[in-house]
């Protein structure tokens, strides 16, 4: 049975979904973009006789805090600061992390900073370098550097369905 709970970190409520017995191996879900913890459903469903589970969303994303980009810093540094937090707070010592998109550079980040705590480390679609980030992002790193409303009007067009990108699953 899956159990939905919210932690406070740094101020933000941090939601996440758990299953399975803390006696069984951890696996952290850390999810992709656009999406949250609800994509997750499934495999916890599936792997919840086996595994404890555990699958968070970000500030700004799923049932978590929304932080404007005025009160958040919107980085995978300050994102994996975050969970950095959760982890702590929720005590897992020694836990395997699944990383799926987004998911990978929040991952790796606490992977560095916590290595003794990581068992195994799961990657979907999951980019470790720059150019790994195709056109999809040109959008998103130009409202990263420069906040206009100009800006924010071409992100809001890159996250519709016409995009290519979305409309054929090509993100990276």
């Amino acid at each position: 049975m899956t159990t939905y709970r919210t932690v406070s970190i740094d101020g933000l409520d941090i939601f996440y979904r758990e299953a399975g017995s803390r006696d069984h191996p951890t696996i952290l879900l850390l999810h992709g973009f656009p999406t949250s913890s609800h994509m997750f459903g499934n495999l916890i469903l599936a792997l919840a006789d086996q595994f404890h589970l555990i699958a968070p969303d970000y500030p700004g994303f799923g049932y978590s805090s929304m932080p404007t980009v005025d009160e958040f810093d919107y980085t995978f540094d300050r994102l994996a600061e975050v969970m950095a937090g959760f982890v702590d707070a929720i005590g897992l010592n020694r836990y395997s992390l699944y990383l799926m998109d987004y998911g990978a550079p929040i991952g790796y980040r606490l992977a560095i900073q916590y290595p003794e705590q990581i068992e195994t480390l799961i990657v979907q679609n999951g980019n470790a370098y720059e150019e790994g980030l195709g056109d999809f992002w040109k959008p998103m790193r130009a409202f990263w550097q420069n906040k206009t409303p100009e800006n924010a009007d071409r992100v809001r067009q890159a996250l519709t369905s016409k995009n290519p990108f979305l409309a054929s699953g090509s993100c990276s």
